[in-house]
C-alpha cells in the first residue's frame, strides 16, 4: 500500500473495544482511546507475542492518538488483543 492509501485507510479499519484477539492482516494500528495492549503479533513472527518491541512498559495506557506501525519493510501486524480501550486496525 502506498503512503497516502495509508494515511486514507484505503482497505478499510476494524475498530476493537474488547478483549478478544483479532487476527488478520493489519498495515498499523491507531489507538483512538488510552488503550494497553495485552499482545501483538506480526506476520513474519505468527505466534510469538512482540509487543515488548514496540511498548517500552507493556503494562501501562497508550495514550488515545498514538499510531503503530509494524518495524519490519514488509510486515503487517497479524493478530491483537486488548487488556482495555480502544484502537482502530488499518487494513491491509
Amino acid at each position: 500500500m502506498t503512503d497516502t492509501g495509508f494515511l486514507r485507510a484505503q482497505n478499510g479499519v476494524f475498530i476493537i473495544n474488547d478483549t478478544v484477539e483479532k487476527t488478520g492482516r493489519f498495515e498499523g494500528i491507531y489507538v483512538s482511546s488510552d488503550a494497553v495492549i495485552a499482545r501483538l503479533e506480526v506476520e513474519s513472527d505468527t505466534g510469538t507475542d512482540v509487543k515488548d518491541n514496540y511498548i517500552a512498559v507493556a503494562a501501562t495506557a497508550i495514550p488515545a492518538g498514538t499510531l503503530i506501525t509494524p518495524t519490519g519493510e514488509d510486515d503487517y501486524f497479524s493478530g491483537v488483543t486488548l487488556t482495555s480501550g480502544t484502537v482502530t486496525l488499518i487494513l491491509a
